[in-house]
């Protein structure tokens, strides 16, 4: 056999074994949704920062919930709250999966207040320092009037309108009585939605909530006082627990969605900027992009924040 031939077949044989490492290596330790042979999986999915979108978070939960190899879910909550939408979106998610079988430990970071504990509320368990923030069980509006302003700088704001309250809290003018009232009863039927929610996930009475949630923070080792939280601790300790919850035998093996990066990611992080104000500077129109969500331009921000 020629020297030629011999490596060819070494280079072939190389290639193969390449392949089937990939292959294992996809089969034990996964992505979401795929199966695998490794069944001592523990998932983590993050939220952090102000909820204001639901895709991601829930998309991720989806895939570990259905993944056989994943045998419980961590949720890392890192959030003072957000968007009453998006948050009841990932408490719904939360719960479809644990009501499943398939334990979910919320692990609470520095903070986890309002539409934070909202999302945790839904878990199997809720883990928390004794020095996180939470609690803040609430809902808040917040509305600028400016009318004295507009009048010392010569604008007069005009408005034609079909329907009594179809302009209700603009910032051109004093609030009505009437406004008042029904803003009230919006916020008063989305307080008692955020009580009922609580209840149902932690399994207590629904007067005992409504004791506690009256906007104020609660630091960890006070809400596991009062039965808000579970255990003290951080997310090695989480992750301890989900196992166990889990059947996993000694320590889980953590796995973590595999995340894209793009450009505009990657600019905010260099630049501690807007990346579309950053593009924007280098001559780029935003065509192209949906338009994002802006608490500024929103008519009436309700949500659930600390």
């Amino acid at each position: 056999m020629s020297g030629r031939l011999v490596r060819a077949l070494g280079v072939t044989a190389l290639v193969f074994a390449g392949c089937f490492a990939v292959v294992l290596g996809v089969l034990v330790f996964g992505e979401p949704g795929v199966p695998s042979l490794g069944g001592n999986r523990v998932a983590l999915v993050e939220v952090e920062g102000v909820i204001v979108d639901s895709d991601r978070v829930v998309r991720e939960l989806d895939d570990y919930g259905e993944d056989p190899s994943v045998r419980a879910i961590v949720v890392r909550i890192q959030s003072p709250g957000g968007v009453v939408g998006p948050t009841q979106e990932i408490y719904d998610t939360i719960l479809r999966i644990r009501n499943q079988g398939k334990p979910v430990v919320a692990s609470m970071g520095s903070v986890a207040a309002s539409g934070g504990y909202y999302l945790a509320a839904a878990a199997t368990r809720i883990v928390a320092n004794p020095g996180t923030l939470t609690g803040s069980i609430g809902v808040i509006m917040q509305l600028a009037e400016i009318e004295g302003l507009l009048k010392k700088v010569g604008v007069r704001y005009e408005v034609i309108k079909a329907g009594k309250f179809k302009d209700s809290a603009s910032f051109a003018r004093p609030m009505t009585p009437d406004e008042r009232a029904l803003l009230q009863a919006v916020l008063d039927d989305m307080h008692d939605q955020f009580i009922t929610a609580i209840a149902e996930g932690r399994g207590l009475g629904k007067e005992r909530v409504r004791a506690l949630a009256d906007g104020r923070v609660y630091s960890g080792r006070m809400a596991k006082q009062l039965g808000l939280v579970d255990a003290l601790g951080g997310l090695d300790e989480a992750i301890r627990l989900a196992g166990e919850l889990g059947g996993v035998p000694g320590r889980p093996r953590v796995v973590r969605p595999r995340r894209t990066w793009r450009l505009l990611d990657l600019a905010d992080l260099a630049g501690g900027q807007s990346a579309l104000t950053w593009l924007r500077s280098l001559g780029w129109s935003g065509a192209g992009l949906p338009a994002l969500p802006s608490f500024g331009s929103a008519k009436l921000p309700l949500y659930l924040l600390d």
